[in-house]
């Protein structure tokens, strides 16, 4: 059931009575909330409540919505990265992975407006739960707590991707000063949201949660990366990779790397072991097209209606992992050939490496309807931002090297020892780009540390003086998307980022 209040667009900015719509989690997907959410009624039940709350889960759907050439959110963050290819008739992925794109390219204005719309929706959540009477108290505690997370999680994407964005953190009406606002720097903009995620974090949420909602493994973890980004560019607040290794340390302890990478992408295991955070999906309910987007194009791999090869990793960078790392092997992390549906026994050879990481087996056998989550933090990852930030305190300490070398063990790699501060920080960048291979992290980390990673000679250098896999330099612009060209339009106040 969906319920939406009379909403606004002002400025094409912001939301004013955002819709609340049904869960985004896998225990409360399918459920059914018969309560009339009217303007005169709203927030005055904790059903009410909790229903709204569950809207801010439904809005991280348009990282996986796009249209039929792969111009998915997902997809575009990739490919700023430089590591991965597109089918041809995608113009926009195209542009981005030759840096031709301009300000109009509708995916930028999806993240903006989305992650707005996120934003409205928990401010106004924030405000208004905590009047609603009789309500049960921890109940009441927890929804704000996510409303937080949420804030947070919005606005950390914002800030990376746009720089100084507007900062608004009260609900807005037709005569609020903030309709037409202007953009916050970006230190304050990392104030809210660490804020935000330190009330989060005292909101009584369960360490972790198999249903699939917000854990305090989510926010620790969401915020240990938080300060590790603060610690590089642009800010370079130095002593925050203590704050990050800090935060993150508990959390390592609430989690366990599975036995088998089949289990990142499967039903059986959603929201389990390793998986902090995911946007979780259900047949009947939400489905999404991440297989078909990551299978070669047009080639008959499971019962979908399209293959479209939206996103293929390079050969180069599927050749830069250590020989005999397990994740290399044929369907562990990537795969390069598969029987043809309806007709087994013929194996189709893509004649170039697909991301298995993505390949939902059960849709592919069956209805072609995909209900595979998309995981936004994992165990791998925390243990990485462990080490990175211990390492920038204190060097190699047996704690961090035990943190990467997990990772490494499963992956069937012999354990690193006798580096090098140097030397180590580049073992981890490297086992970040290896282990979170196409999973939104490696542009950000750009972004961070303004190196890139070469997998043709398998170092880093600075991305504006070298080139990736396709040949382009990376231009310096491209650390930071452009406002979109509508919002500049629409609000005076707006201006536009370097280059753009």
């Amino acid at each position: 059931m969906k319920f939406n209040f009379k909403k606004y667009r002002v400025g094409g900015l912001l939301l004013i009575l955002a819709a609340a719509t049904g869960s985004g989690c896998k225990k409360y997907l399918d459920e059914k909330n018969k309560s009339n959410f009217v303007k005169d009624n709203y927030f005055v039940s904790s059903n009410q409540a909790l229903t709204f709350v569950n809207g801010l889960y439904n809005v991280m759907y348009f990282f996986q919505n796009g249209d039929a050439y792969g111009e998915s959110p997902f997809i575009t963050l990739e490919l700023f990265a430089g590591h991965a290819t597109s089918l041809g008739q995608s113009v926009n992925n195209g542009n981005v992975i030759h840096q031709r794109t301009d300000a109009v390219n509708p995916g930028f204005e999806t993240v903006w407006y989305n992650c707005y719309k996120g934003i409205a929706n928990a401010n106004l959540a924030i405000e208004k739960i905590p009047g609603i009477s009789p309500m049960d108290d921890g109940l009441k505690k927890k929804l704000i707590g996510e409303a937080y997370f949420f804030r947070a999680f919005y606005y950390y994407h914002l800030v990376r991707l746009y720089g100084d964005v507007p900062l608004i953190t009260a609900s807005q009406t037709v005569s609020s000063p903030d309709l037409y606002p202007s953009r916050t720097p970006v230190a304050d903009v990392y104030k809210q949201i660490i804020s935000d995620l330190q009330a989060a974090e005292a909101s009584g949420m369960p360490n972790t949660d198999a249903s699939g909602r917000v854990s305090l493994g989510a926010v620790k973890t969401l915020l240990a990366s938080v300060y590790l980004t603060t610690a590089g560019f642009p800010l370079k607040q130095t002593e925050n990779y203590a704050k990050a290794a800090s935060e993150i340390e508990p959390v390592l302890g609430w989690y366990s790397l599975f036995s088998d990478y089949a289990f990142l992408h499967d039903n059986a295991h959603k929201n389990q072991q390793e998986l902090i955070f995911q946007i979780n999906y259900l047949v009947g309910t939400q489905t999404n097209a991440i297989p078909q987007l990551t299978i070669p194009f047009n080639l008959l791999v499971g019962a979908y209606g399209d293959h479209l090869g939206a996103m293929i990793p390079t050969n180069q960078f599927v050749a830069s992992y250590e020989a005999g790392d397990l994740r290399t092997q044929e369907r562990q992390f990537y795969f390069s050939s598969y029987p043809q549906y309806g007709n087994p026994g013929n194996i189709i050879q893509f004649g170039e490496h697909a991301l298995y990481k993505y390949f939902h087996v059960e849709s592919a056998a069956q209805s072609g309807r995909s209900d595979e989550n998309w995981t936004l933090l994992r165990l791998p990852e925390a243990q990485l931002i462990y080490a990175e930030a211990t390492n920038e305190v204190s060097g190699p300490t047996a704690e961090a090297y035990a943190a990467v070398n997990a990772i490494r063990a499963r992956a069937k790699l012999a354990p690193l020892s006798n580096l090098t501060k140097d030397t180590f920080r580049q073992a981890i960048w490297r086992e970040r780009y290896h282990e979170l291979a196409y999973e939104n992290k490696a542009y950000f980390d750009m972004q961070r540390t303004h190196m890139a990673y070469l997998p043709q000679s398998n170092t880093f250098a600075d991305p504006t003086a070298s080139q990736t896999e396709q040949g382009v330099t990376f231009k310096t612009q491209y650390y930071l998307w452009p406002i979109p060209q509508r919002e500049i339009s629409t609000n005076s106040k707006l201006t536009q980022n370097p280059g753009w």
